[in-house]
């Protein structure tokens, strides 16, 4: 059963979680990655997000080695492999979810598109409210079923 979705304010302590995470990743897997970002509306200051920590692990080549996927779970992650978008390899801790890995190639589609996405609602505050209140208003309306929510799609 997937986490009911709640829109909490905005916590200033999650740039500190995503840090202690980005640094826990990079002991852990070391130079086999390429980079690693905060994103989603966890990594936007002032933004009201679900109380997830999104990180993006851009790799070298995906998919990740079993070595990555290993070093990975020993971190307390479970591995979903693609879940259900091509060429990204899904990792979640905890329940209810606290942490997610996104681990796509670096320089990939996907990956430029949260970047600049995550970096268009930083600089554009009105942009980002008017994002909050869909969002809070999508959570509310399909609390528990996530698969209904319409897609929104960023350009």
């Amino acid at each position: 059963m997937e986490d009911p979705i709640v829109i909490v304010d905005y916590d200033a302590n999650w740039y500190n979680q995503y840090e202690q995470e980005k640094s826990q990743i990079l002991a852990a897997l070391g130079d086999t990655i390429a980079d690693i970002q905060h994103i989603g509306s966890t990594s936007v200051p002032g933004l009201a997000a679900k109380p997830i920590i999104d990180i993006l692990l851009g790799l070298k080549e995906i998919p990740p080695t079993q070595a990555q996927v290993l070093s990975l779970e020993h971190l307390g992650y479970q591995y979903f492999g693609e879940f259900g978008i091509p060429q990204r390899y899904y990792f979640r801790r905890g329940m209810p979810r606290t942490h997610q890995i996104h681990a796509v190639q670096v320089d990939s589609d996907f990956w430029h598109r949260h970047i600049l996405f995550r970096d268009f609602l930083r600089s554009h505050p009105q942009a980002a409210q008017q994002y909050e209140a869909l969002k809070r208003k999508l959570a509310e309306e399909f609390r528990h079923d996530a698969i209904a929510i319409p897609i929104v799609k960023h350009h």
